[in-house]
């Protein structure tokens, strides 16, 4: 999520604010509609989110690589080479593989499943040829872990019995955070940077007013939805946040290393489904231990 940057209505990064509360507020009414109705739509709810952001993910490898591969052998007088190519199709398939098996059989099913999708994506694209073996490899594998395995926590705090409670506070404290970190963000100025380098608009001001948020709804979640201590909500919260914070600051230094301002654009006001999910992913598998933990 986009953290702590200040934005008016519309804002220096071209953020529409207004439109950004309406499609959020949309967003949270399909996972909450899921989660208290048939759980089982809730899977695939991630499943449609994890593909859409592959399907990203994988445009933005191509036409990033592409540009500065032509930026850069074009001034030599060479051809401009391809993109970083990564097998959609097995992933797009393991990724329901994950999923399910984490929802049918828990840790251990989406261990294997994982390893699995991993070993038939490496199969599928030596199909392709040797060239850029490794580079796409590397990039397929990263994807592999980074989309569908961290999602599947969401889905295996699901597997519980008061799962749809436990993936209700894991969205409330992502929330949270985001929204502490925005409005101290936008009060203090956002004088101090976390990291100007990567995300010019997070500041340790910011940061403050996330953890101090998600604290309080941690502690608020577990008490009175999951029968735990008070303290060990707090402590959710301010994992929950931490973590998050490091999702958003990941993401940019993708999107900064593939030279792209967003990862797509289908979510007016926010970008692509890529930059609502980089805090959830990061802090799915927190939140998923600490409560197994605590509750």
């Amino acid at each position: 999520m986009t953290g702590d940057q200040p934005a008016k209505p519309v804002g220096k990064a071209g953020r529409n604010l207004p439109q950004a509360i309406g499609v959020g507020v949309a967003l949270g009414g399909v996972i909450v509609a899921s989660l208290l109705t048939v759980q089982v739509l809730f899977v695939g709810v991630v499943l449609l989110a994890v593909l859409v952001g592959l399907w990203e993910l994988a445009g933005a490898f191509g036409r990033a690589e592409a540009v500065a591969d032509a930026a850069g052998r074009t001034a030599q007088g060479a051809t401009v080479g391809r993109g970083i190519r990564i097998p959609v199709i097995p992933l797009a398939v393991g990724s329901a593989a994950m999923l399910i098996a984490a929802y049918a059989r828990g840790a251990q099913g989406l261990a294997v499943a994982t390893a699995l999708t991993a070993v038939a994506v490496m199969i599928w694209r030596m199909t392709e040829g040797a060239e850029d073996f490794l580079r796409d490899m590397t990039a397929a594998v990263f994807t592999v872990f980074y989309l569908p395995f961290l999602a599947g926590f969401a889905v295996l705090m699901l597997g519980d019995d008061d799962g749809a409670k436990r993936v209700l506070t894991f969205i409330i404290l992502v929330v949270c955070a985001d929204t502490g970190a925005y409005a101290a963000g936008v009060i203090s100025g956002g004088r101090h940077k976390m990291a100007p380098t990567i995300s010019p608009g997070k500041s340790w001001e910011g940061f403050a007013g996330g953890v101090i948020l998600a604290a309080a709804a941690g502690a608020l979640c577990v008490v009175s939805m999951l029968d735990g201590a008070w303290w060990q909500g707090a402590v959710v919260g301010v994992a929950a946040a931490a973590v998050s914070a490091l999702g958003d600051l990941a993401e940019s230094m993708i999107k900064r290393d593939l030279k792209v301002k967003d990862m797509g654009s289908l979510l007016p006001g926010h970008g692509g489904v890529m930059d609502r999910l980089d805090s959830l992913l990061a802090a799915a598998p927190v939140v998923w231990l600490l409560l197994a933990v605590f509750v």
